[in-house]
């Protein structure tokens, strides 16, 4: 009599992983969601006139939305140089518990989703601007100058400053010198923040493969960069002040914040310790505090009617 044959038991622990609704939360990047969402908020309530609370909110999800989408396109584009760097390899689609494809497409979903909102039930106009945002990050920034150049974070920046002016447009329908300011101080923050954090994470940008500027520039002139661009952020956050559409609150948030931040560019500049960077890893930090305390005292003054200056070119 022969043997039979069992079949082999499938080990379903090691051959499948599956994603859970955190996976596909961890694909928005809700830190950096949440930061766009509360720029956003500042350009929303700033704008002059009125808009109905729906549509405010309404507004307010497509950006939200639309950030996750432009996250989730990311990472499915990105899977390969993130299974490379320690700051990104336990992400989704790198660890396998979502495929490229799939992330792909929640993205894809995600950002048609937030753009056709944004069009039918607030206007066409923060529409288009929600829909170049998410194209300028996903081809411009990540499929295209996020491996070519060490100035991919200096033009790719342009994405995550756009919010307050669609907020802006959202309720005015149109654009106008305020959000764009808002809008150039937010870009000029975005090298030095993230400059800072490719200081003490340069060995994983280098394993990738990922010319960020320490890595084809040398750190020496990345903290020369980075002291720059910190004086242009700090210098440029006094112009709502100059154009009179900030007050004093807005004003001791840019002195103060933006002291520690031009001290803290000035001890990464100084900083003798390139292995650990510790210069570095708390500049990385002051810079998120300076941006939030700024656009948090604008939200403030103008829910509490606090009078902005009256603007410098007044007669």
């Amino acid at each position: 009599m022969s043997a039979s044959v069992q079949p082999k038991p499938i080990d379903l622990a090691g051959e499948l992983n599956f994603a859970t609704v955190a996976d596909y939360v961890a694909l928005l990047k809700p830190r950096v969601m949440s930061l766009v969402l509360f720029t956003g908020i500042a350009g929303l309530v700033l704008a002059p006139g009125t808009i109905h609370i729906a549509t405010a909110l309404t507004a307010l999800l497509a950006i939200a939305v639309g950030a996750g989408a432009s996250g989730a396109l990311n990472m499915a584009y990105d899977a390969d140089i993130d299974r490379l760097m320690a700051r990104t390899r336990a992400r989704p689609v790198p660890r396998g518990a979502i495929s490229a494809g799939d992330a792909a497409a929640f993205g894809a979903t995600l950002a048609v989703g937030s753009v056709t909102v944004m069009g039918l039930f607030v206007n066409l106009v923060a529409a288009s601007l929600l829909a170049f945002t998410i194209a300028f990050y996903v081809v411009v920034y990540t499929a295209w100058l996020k491996r070519r150049t060490p100035q991919n974070i200096v033009i790719g920046g342009l994405a995550g400053a756009l919010p307050p002016a669609i907020g802006w447009a959202a309720v005015t329908g149109g654009l106008a010198i305020e959000p764009l300011v808002l809008v150039a101080i937010i870009f000029l923050w975005t090298p030095p923040h993230f400059w800072a954090l490719s200081l003490y994470r340069a060995d994983d940008y280098a394993r990738a493969g990922v010319p960020m500027l320490p890595v084809v520039r040398g750190k020496t002139e990345t903290r020369r960069q980075i002291l720059i661009y910190t004086a242009l952020v700090v210098l440029s956050g006094f112009l709502p002040v100059a154009l009179g559409f900030a007050g004093p609150l807005y004003l001791a948030a840019n002195i103060a914040l933006g002291g520690w931040f031009a001290i803290g560019s000035v001890r990464v500049a100084r900083e003798r310790d390139a292995e650990r960077e510790p210069s570095a890893r708390r500049l990385f930090g002051i810079s998120i505090l300076y941006l939030f305390a700024l656009f948090a005292a604008l939200i403030v003054e103008q829910s509490l009617g606090i009078a902005a200056f009256a603007p410098l070119t007044a007669g």
